[in-house]
């Protein structure tokens, strides 16, 4: 009965973190969709935003065994590709041209910071620790 229980606990962490990068993914997937004006190059072609995240969409699904992390995403999917082995870049509305494996590496930094943040930051600026009265500007 012991070893039941302790197979459940394993699974369920395991399905929670398989939920976590799937939500950071399509997070990603979503950022790179939503890049008004930026354009995708993957072998010498340019694609639309729309396009980029269709074609890193279907990457994902055709390699969902191998997949567990986001960083596992960015790599397989969003690096370069299976082809020809050319990085992947994506010139952005202003001009700037960059990887696209180090623009998805950034944003997933960004997406875990957000996540981590309290709900209501402010809210230990404005209320004083127990104990302690509330400071008078």
């Amino acid at each position: 009965m012991k070893l039941i229980g302790i197979i459940a606990f394993l699974l369920s962490g395991s399905v929670a973190l398989a939920q976590q990068a799937g939500a950071e993914i399509e997070a990603l997937l979503g950022y790179l969709k939503g890049l008004d004006g930026a354009v995708f190059i993957r072998n010498g072609s340019e694609h639309t935003a729309v396009e980029a995240e269709a074609h890193l969409r279907m990457k994902w699904q055709k390699q969902t065994e191998k997949i567990i992390s986001a960083e596992d995403f960015v790599a397989l999917c969003g690096s370069k590709s299976s082809i020809s082995g050319q990085r992947y870049q994506i010139r952005f509305k202003d001009g700037q041209l960059r990887y696209c494996d180090e623009v998805l590496a950034e944003r997933l930094r960004e997406i875990r910071k957000k996540a981590n943040q309290p709900a209501d930051s402010t809210a230990s600026a404005v209320m004083p620790a127990a104990g302690q009265a509330a400071r008078q500007p």
